[in-house]
């Protein structure tokens, strides 16, 4: 079975690479016990500025994505996780990048947010309030409500 995947339009006229590297990248979707997930800004300077997306980043060699995902959390929003439950997979074709966005619920951290790349943070539930939101971000939301909308029926 073939994996699907999210391609986003790039500007018209501009071509893509022709088999480029997959980038996999670990995602931390914290949840509260009121079933508020965080939200974060993308720094000013990084592609796709000012979107919103659920926090995480690039796994190093050698990384597991539990391990990516502490590390990157610790060092963008200061935040020390527990368990990282691995939930879903994502394959996104944008225009600068192959991104394959390995999603985890976290249920437990400690320390205070601190925003250490300049970004913004909301805690959320759907439908979301901030936007624009990347464009990887959006099925993840469509899987949120649609756990919400099974949970209560």
């Amino acid at each position: 079975m073939s994996e699907q995947v999210l391609v986003v339009d790039a500007e018209p006229g501009t071509a893509r690479p022709i088999d480029r590297p997959v980038v996999d990248v670990a995602v931390g979707v914290l949840i509260t016990p009121d079933s508020r997930f965080l939200l974060t800004s993308r720094p000013v300077g990084k592609v796709y500025e000012g979107y919103w997306e659920f926090p995480g980043g690039k796994l190093e060699a050698g990384e597991s994505v539990e391990q990516a995902l502490r590390r990157e959390l610790q060092e963008e929003i200061g935040v020390t996780i527990g368990a990282a439950h691995v939930w879903r997979d994502s394959l996104v074709d944008y225009p600068h990048a192959l991104v394959r966005l390995h999603f985890c619920k976290v249920y437990d951290w400690t320390g205070e947010l601190h925003m250490r790349e300049g970004q913004q943070f909301s805690w959320e539930c759907v439908p979301v309030r901030c936007e624009p939101i990347l464009p990887g971000t959006v099925p993840v939301l469509e899987w949120l409500a649609q756990e919400r909308g099974s949970a209560s029926s």
